[in-house]
């Protein structure tokens, strides 16, 4: 078999996207084979974080936290908004393309026959890049569910699941329980497993039990609480100290205080290998930054960013947006993939939103902007709906339309806001 070369990433890119008949495979086999001829056997901590929506927050306070105090962190994402070089990062800074060059060469070296996807391809590459950079930890996010992700193929030391809630249904299953036994695949036996979700399936539970794995759940084993009316909080966990006084970390929305206080929790598992101090825990939580994850851009009329598209993260979507006060009117930018759940978003956000400026995101998973106005007609009544031929264009539409004390809110996809922000930077 005659290997890929390239010197540019992009082309590399357009080669992964080949590489499989389908863009999602579900299963470990492939992977954990060229693991194993790339000799991928980390000596560094490796913290796993899955879950339906929060996932990317968590990731960014942790690598902020442990950058902080002093550590090479390599962090891996999914899925980026701009560049891909945003997935990999060490030290909070996205990594060359030279690099990923040598790291996707790398992998294609080894891997023979075997066929992998874009997304398995990549994550070997990250961690390549990881020992390569030979970082003091990584950080890594789940893809999709857990279980059979290619994440997966790497022992975690710690393992968290942020929440459970309906989303890829056609891989995950139907039902929370069915999604929930998935996402539990990432605990691992004897070792710490942290579950943030107030409400955890059944089969989530089970899972750990039957694994014997060291089991930590929000409420019982870890928590938070408000403090004071000075954006002051305070974190708990069982087995540590309480930490009083801390600020509010940079990332906006109060749901963010339960994702700190499971990155804390996180931290506390592992603090013999990696100890942080309050001072790197404060300086970490200041400073972590996680674009597009309700971002309130500087200027008027008030602009957010929130890549969120599904149900769950709506409703709290919906929460932050009712913490920034009063606005005349909301104009949405909004366009979702038709394999989501766009009625459940549209409801839970009906009543907030006077106007929907929609289009598809250049992607052939895009549902047509006709088939999503037709979806808000049924669950807004009286909301004005405004077709455009692209995501630019609706941004443009929505900035001609809204006053100077009005709110612009992008959302319904990764691939939206990328748009959004891509106009943004034209225009600019």
């Amino acid at each position: 078999m005659q290997r890929f070369d390239a010197e540019r990433l992009e082309d590399w890119l357009t080669h992964l996207e080949t590489l499989h008949p389908s863009a999602i495979d579900m299963g470990l086999d492939r992977v954990a084979l060229v693991r194993t001829a790339l000799g991928l056997n980390p000596t560094f901590p490796v913290l796993t974080v899955g879950g339906t929506n929060g996932k990317g927050s968590v990731c960014a306070m942790l690598s902020s936290i442990l950058r902080a105090a002093g550590y090479r962190v390599g962090t891996y994402t999914s899925p980026h908004l701009l560049h891909y070089n945003e997935r990999v990062m060490i030290d909070q800074v996205p990594v060359s393309d030279v690099a990923l060059v040598s790291s996707f060469r790398a992998v294609e070296s080894v891997r023979g026959e075997i066929s992998l996807t874009y997304f398995e391809f990549g994550t070997l590459a990250a961690m390549q890049q990881f020992v390569a950079a030979d970082v003091d930890v990584a950080v890594l996010e789940v893809g999709l569910g857990g279980r059979l992700d290619a994440v997966n193929v790497f022992e975690p030391d710690v393992a968290a699941v942020v929440n459970v809630g309906l989303d890829h249904q056609s891989y995950l299953g139907e039902t929370r329980e069915a999604i929930g036994f998935e996402k539990a695949g990432i605990f691992r036996s004897r070792k710490p497993a942290f579950c943030a979700d107030p409400q955890p399936p059944q089969s989530l539970l089970d899972h750990a039990a039957a694994i014997h794995a060291d089991l930590h759940l929000v409420g019982r084993d870890f928590g938070f609480q408000k403090q004071n009316e000075d954006r002051q909080w305070m974190a708990w966990s069982k087995g540590s100290a309480h930490r009083h006084a801390l600020p509010f970390p940079a990332l906006r929305g109060d749901y963010q205080l339960g994702n700190a206080a499971l990155v804390l929790a996180m931290l506390d598992a592992v603090q013999d290998r990696l100890p942080v101090s309050l001072g790197d825990i404060k300086r970490g939580l200041i400073e972590v930054e996680w674009p597009a994850r309700f971002q309130v851009l500087p200027g008027r009329p008030a602009v957010v960013l929130d890549v969120g598209h599904n149900p769950h993260a709506a409703r709290v979507l919906r929460a932050g947006l009712d913490q920034m006060g009063f606005f005349p009117q909301t104009h949405a930018v909004f366009g979702m993939m038709a394999d989501k759940d766009i009625a459940g978003v549209v409801a839970c956000l009906a009543d907030r939103i006077g106007v929907w400026h929609v289009a598809a995101p250049a992607i052939p998973r895009a549902a047509t902007p006709e088939k999503v106005g037709e979806i808000i007609h049924l669950s807004a009544t009286g909301a004005q709906v405004r077709i455009y031929p692209t995501v630019a264009q609706a941004w443009q539409g929505a900035c001609k339309s809204a006053a100077e004390n009005d709110r612009i809110l992008a959302f319904g996809s990764f691939y939206t806001v990328a748009e959004v922000m891509a106009a943004r930077e034209t225009r600019t």
